[in-house]
């Protein structure tokens, strides 16, 4: 009887022992899961907060007063003078700093990082052009001038030191739509290995006042950054059309952008191993300070091409044609005077574009000459209609 009572007593004890383990376990479990709660208690309180915290206003910083005060400009309204918060970096402000305000009492919460235009981060996320001299046709004058301009002060600078020159800073292509001028800067840039920045003069154009400014400032600070590099102005007569005492707000805007642009190109701050090159169809609208020497120093034009030219090109483009028969390339430039690059290349398209109507895998000598027939009726028609608009209306008269 006595043994049997130890052996209940014993039992006793070892299932309470394990009662307790069990219990330890499931403390330390409830433990953690109550560690993780928090931490989603806390996730979302800080998401609330970012939902319910006001916007910030972003400005510029234009003067540090010594007062723990400093003077702002933001972007959308007037140059504040406002108060810096204890807890920001003094050093850090100077002028030209980006800082963040708060709404209720445009106080200096923070010093924003140093960052591009989205203009200009856009603009340097440029793929090389995969354009070469070999695929122009007719503009072998052309293209050695600009070899001389561009590729080779940037290839070869020791020459030019040598010779006791300052190369040409800037080159100017001016000539009637669709002759090459964009294809052109596109070979000089992938034949000379320079970072291409390219953009449209029309992107400078800005609806605060200074924007405009400030982005060609930033944009020849990233192709100093880049060099050597080449900067391709398409259309440069957007901003670069003549200067007019008398004009609207938006006029003098983009008289300021013009005003940037040249000191930009010839300025105290030297371009380096920096090339611009300007692209436009109305030379005769240009405001001639940005066509004086020391800006644009070579000014190259870019006509129709010759019937040697049209050869050219015609061998250009029909280079990867499947072509049936022999194509006389003599007698096709003879009868397309007149015609652009552009239009020449048109006259391909059209011909392969026959050839798919008639169910073929390859062109003929007729199908080129189909082609030349339907865009010489529409360049026809076009040139019609620029004539009806380009001629001087007339005055109505009412009678009495």
């Amino acid at each position: 009887m006595v043994d049997e009572g130890k052996e209940a007593i014993n039992a006793v004890i070892e299932s309470d022992e394990d009662y307790l383990r069990y219990l330890e376990t499931r403390l330390k479990q409830l433990e953690e899961e109550k560690r993780k709660l928090q931490v989603k208690v806390e996730y979302y309180r800080n998401e609330i907060e970012k939902l319910l915290s006001p916007p910030l206003i972003e400005a510029i910083v234009e003067y540090v007063l010594p007062d723990n005060r400093v003077v702002v400009k933001s972007q959308n309204g007037p140059n504040l003078v406002v108060q810096v918060g204890d807890n920001i970096d003094k050093s850090k402000l100077r002028p030209g700093a980006r800082v963040a305000l708060n709404q209720r009492g445009s106080v200096v919460v923070e010093v924003l990082p140093e960052y591009p235009d989205p203009y200009v981060q856009l603009m340097e996320v440029v793929e090389k052009p995969d354009v070469r001299y070999s695929d122009i046709g007719g503009l072998d004058e052309q293209i050695r001038e600009l070899r001389e301009v561009v590729e080779l002060p940037l290839k070869n600078p020791d020459l030019f030191r040598e010779l006791g020159i300052e190369p040409p800073k800037g080159v100017l292509l001016h000539g009637p739509p669709g002759c090459g001028k964009t294809l052109l800067a596109k070979a000089v840039a992938a034949e000379s290995g320079a970072t291409f920045i390219s953009l449209v003069a029309s992107e400078l154009v800005q609806k605060f006042i200074g924007e405009g400014a400030r982005i060609v400032r930033e944009l020849f600070d990233l192709a100093r950054r880049k060099a050597p590099s080449i900067v391709f102005i398409d259309e440069v007569d957007a901003i670069a059309a003549k200067r007019i005492e008398i004009g609207t707000s938006g006029e003098r805007e983009v008289q300021r952008t013009l005003m940037q642009l040249l000191a930009e190109i010839d300025g105290f701050k030297p371009l380096d191993r920096v090339k611009v090159i300007a692209a436009t169809n109305r030379i005769d609208i240009l405001d001639p300070a940005i066509l004086r020497p020391g800006r644009f120093d070579r000014i190259i034009e870019v006509p129709p091409p010759s019937k040697k030219g049209r050869v050219e090109i015609f061998k250009i483009h029909t280079r990867r044609l499947k072509a049936k028969g022999d194509i006389d390339y003599e007698f096709l430039a003879e009868i397309t005077e007149g015609f652009t690059g552009a239009e020449i290349k048109l006259v391909v398209v059209e011909a392969g574009y026959m050839a798919v109507r008639e169910n073929r895998l390859y062109v003929t000598m007729n199908d080129l000459l189909k082609a030349i027939e339907k865009v010489k009726s529409k360049k026809t028609i076009r040139d019609s209609w620029q004539q009806i608009y380009s001629s001087p209306r007339p005055t109505y008269q009412p009678t009495i």
